[in-house]
């Protein structure tokens, strides 16, 4: 089979497709031919440098979409023939980038029938940071006014959708050109946040997903017994207002509850671009460039 790997850290330039042998599934895992593999900046960052996974070589990637083949000894859940997606085993190597992808059957759920497997591949790991933060962490109810900071990115506009869909108000921060996308997918007020004089009031949450730079600015913004989630690391210092980190973790409630929003008509996948295997490092370098609208996608099978 083939897969992604890289031999050191560094640039996209790092990233080399080679040949190796297909993985069997041991106790309680499953084998799945992957058809597409989702792309995220933690794929990027590890590759250019120690996060998670030590020193290389390995193969980054987390986000599956695929046909499950094989069923390791005791393996529920799913079955052979299935179409699956999941976010398997983040924080440790998962290597999505490749042919084949042996992981714990619980780390993933059917894909919606009209749910394509590029726009599946997409949703996992962003959806779930997102449905961790708004849903298990701040608990967004009807009503309450929450700023997804970074709302046209791959996490933040699934976030948007999420707190919709819990009956939030919602703003959502974005350059000046995407407003009319932040709209189609149900926000509320766009925030320019290009625009020294741009300001937001009363949030009850403040979903950040930018960095801590930007989250300063909205922090003020923040009321009295207000919370803030982030999904990167930063230090937040304002009396009266909760602070949580949050980092995703593989999630078959949450997992279903995100291809529930999407059965409901409640919840879509953005893909802004696909790229075969072979040009995973070309995916990393536009990635990187920071102007990507929603998610970008490597198509496998």
């Amino acid at each position: 089979m083939r897969v992604v790997t890289q031999q050191e850290f560094g640039g996209p330039e790092v990233l080399r497709v080679i040949e190796t042998d297909r993985p069997a599934p041991g106790p309680t895992e499953v084998l799945v031919r992957v058809h597409a593999a989702g792309i995220n900046p933690v794929d990027w960052k590890t590759r250019a440098h120690e996060v998670f996974m030590g020193e290389p070589p390995y193969t980054v990637g987390w986000d599956v979409s695929g046909v499950v083949e094989e069923l390791g000894f005791g393996a529920t859940g799913v079955d052979v023939g299935d179409e699956v997606l999941g976010m398997p085993l983040f924080p440790r190597q998962a290597a999505a980038y490749a042919d084949y992808v042996v992981a714990p059957s619980r780390h993933f759920v059917r894909k919606p029938k009209g749910l394509s497997h590029a726009e599946a591949a997409g949703l996992p790991l962003a959806g779930l940071t997102a449905w961790q933060a708004l849903v298990d962490v701040a608990n967004v109810q009807p009503g309450q006014r929450v700023l997804v900071d970074g709302a046209a990115g791959g996490v933040g506009h699934l976030a948007v959708q999420i707190a919709k869909a819990r009956g939030a108000y919602v703003l959502g921060t974005a350059s000046a050109p995407k407003h009319e996308f932040l709209r189609s997918l149900g926000v509320d007020e766009p925030v320019d946040y290009r625009d020294p004089n741009a300001t937001v009031t009363g949030l009850d949450v403040l979903a950040a997903t930018v960095g801590e730079e930007s989250t300063s600015r909205w922090l003020p913004a923040v009321r009295h017994g207000g919370i803030v989630v982030t999904v990167a690391a930063s230090q937040i210092d304002a009396p009266g207002v909760r602070h949580r980190q949050v980092l995703v973790e593989p999630d078959q409630i949450g997992l279903t509850g995100l291809v529930e929003l999407i059965g409901k008509g409640q919840l879509k996948v953005h893909v802004e671009q696909t790229f075969p295997l072979e040009e995973a490092g070309k995916a990393h370098e536009l990635g990187e460039a920071g102007r990507v609208t929603g998610k970008l996608v490597l198509t496998v099978a």
